[in-house]
């Protein structure tokens, strides 16, 4: 039951590793191979867990996580109460820059289960961007892997002069327009 951590772990030579936690199935296992149909010019590994803590017993075969994205179902008010458990199983070092809230099922606003205040709220009282999307249609799985690809290459280090924090302030900055 051991909390993540960002800076545990040296970095692997031209590879970055997100974690995908929460709403479980399809739509989590769909972004994860539109992530890795994707082309990129470096090694990706991509971690898919329902909820937080990871099991402890493979922690020295897992690689350092580079970023968390918290998937969010819109239409399951488990989902939400999932990804809040979670988050106390993450280092605060996590927060600068490391962490996203990834909102599915946004396409379908009238099957809302969740107050869309206390996604904004948890966006807010965690400093991460919130980004709202919908899984089930192609066109839109793909922008997102593409969005969350290039958020790993900056969280990884892998973008010269920009740092995971200037990028979630730029991120939040621009939510708030």
């Amino acid at each position: 039951m051991a909390v993540l951590r960002p800076f545990d772990k040296l970095p692997e030579l031209n590879s970055a590793a997100i974690l995908l936690v929460g709403a479980e199935g399809g739509p989590q296992q769909q972004l994860a191979e539109a992530m890795l149909r994707e082309k990129k010019d470096f090694n990706i590994n991509i971690h898919l867990s329902s909820s937080l803590p990871l099991p402890s017993e493979r922690d020295h075969l897992r690689p350092r996580i580079d970023l968390i994205a918290f998937v969010i179902d819109i239409k399951s008010k488990y989902s939400l109460k999932n990804v809040q458990a979670s988050l106390a199983y993450v280092d605060v070092r996590f927060f600068l820059g490391k962490v996203c809230f990834l909102v599915t099922g946004v396409g379908r606003v009238n099957s809302c289960s969740v107050e869309m205040n206390a996604i904004w709220k948890l966006g807010e009282d965690y400093c991460s961007p919130v980004l709202f999307c919908e899984l089930e249609l192609e066109g839109i799985r793909v922008a997102t892997a593409q969005r969350l690809l290039r958020m790993l290459q900056i969280c990884a280090g892998r973008v010269p002069g920009v740092s995971a924090l200037y990028f979630s302030l730029l991120m939040r900055n621009s939510a708030g327009d």
